[in-house]
This record gives C-alpha cells, sequence and structure tokens, in this order.
C-alpha cells in the first residue's frame, strides 16, 4: 500500500472477497472474529458488511474506516491480520481485494471495477452538484408543504438527512455506472 493520502484525512479501505459455495456459515464466523480483533486498533473508526444477496455473487463487501491512513496502513500491514487472512484462506475462491479511498471518491466506485486513483476532483464536484441539485429540488417539491408547518431551524436538517441518504443509497450509484466512461476514461 503506498501513501498517496493525505497523512491527517479519514480513510475507507473496500475489501472484497468471493466466497467458496457452502463456507458462508464459516466466513461469517471469520468476518465477526477479524472485525473484533480490527475494533482493538488505533484509530479504527467502525467496519461495516455487505452479505450477498441469495442468488447474486457470493461476493462479502467489508467497508472498513480509519481515522488516518497511517493507522488504515498499520491495521493492513500486521502480523495480527497476516494471521486472519491466512485463516480466511480455505473459504475464499480468489485472493482479496482492496481498495483503499478518502473523501468523496468512496461514491464514485462500483463493486467489481478497479479503480486505481480516484476520478479528478472536477468531475466530482460537478456531478456530485448536478445530484445535489436534483434531490434538493425533488425533496422541496414534493415535501415543501410539510416544510411549511415545522420550525425553520428543522427544515434544513430534514433535507439534507434525506439528499444524503438518497446520494448514498440511490443517485451515486447510478449516476457513477451511467458516467463511469467520463469519470474513468481509460478503465
Amino acid at each position: 500500500m503506498s501513501n498517496t493520502f493525505a497523512e491527517n484525512e479519514p480513510v475507507t479501505a473496500v475489501i472484497s472477497h468471493s466466497i467458496k459455495p457452502g463456507r458462508e456459515l464459516a466466513y461469517e464466523e471469520w468476518v465477526l472474529g477479524i472485525s473484533a480483533v480490527a475494533r482493538e486498533f488505533p484509530g479504527h473508526n467502525g467496519v461495516s458488511i455487505i452479505r450477498p444477496t441469495k442468488g447474486s455473487d457470493p461476493e462479502y463487501v467489508i467497508i472498513l474506516k480509519f481515522d488516518r491512513y497511517l493507522n488504515l496502513k498499520n491495521w493492513i500491514e500486521s502480523d495480527v491480520r497476516r494471521d486472519w487472512i491466512e485463516r480466511v484462506k480455505p473459504l475464499i475462491q480468489k485472493s482479496e481485494n482492496i481498495q483503499v479511498m478518502t473523501g468523496l471518491e468512496t461514491w464514485f466506485s462500483l463493486p467489481g471495477k478497479p479503480m486505481k486513483s480516484p476520478p479528478p476532483r472536477y468531475k466530482m464536484a460537478i456531478l456530485t452538484w448536478f445530484a445535489v441539485y436534483c434531490c434538493l429540488t425533488v425533496i422541496q417539491y414534493l415535501l415543501g408543504p410539510i416544510f411549511k408547518l415545522l420550525p425553520p431551524v428543522l427544515v434544513p436538517m430534514i433535507s439534507i438527512g434525506i439528499v444524503v441518504a438518497m446520494l448514498t443509497y440511490v443517485v451515486m450509484p447510478r449516476l457513477t455506472r451511467l458516467f463511469y466512461r467520463w469519470l474513468y476514461p481509460k478503465l
């Protein structure tokens, strides 16, 4: 892992494993164990696990957050993690795939697509601006009458919460797929 990130920025590692058929239960136990160990490392800010749906590719995605790159690097390169990776090898079909990201570029990645470096910042800014504008316009149109009944301090809080959820779970994954060739012309 080379350090291409600002030293004090929060960082996210997206790790994917394709599980061998019939080994899901053992993998679930493994992921709980390694997650508990990772929490003990300095700078650990949480872990999320995206499990495969029935009938889909048996790929698990682990989203691991640390407060800064150096702490993530210390975890990734630690002997204790290497031991846990040795334990998982009989359960997975191929070596793990790790993508390290900071900031907005986590919105601009697609599972199964390599991301050697994030798209240019201006492209991320343009697409994010467009997405926020569309989401806010729709929210104001649909919820405007309700917002008039609420205290003014609550309206931005509710609007921003809805926009962030929409961007994270609905809008940005679709826009990233739609604009993938523009964001990553060399892939």
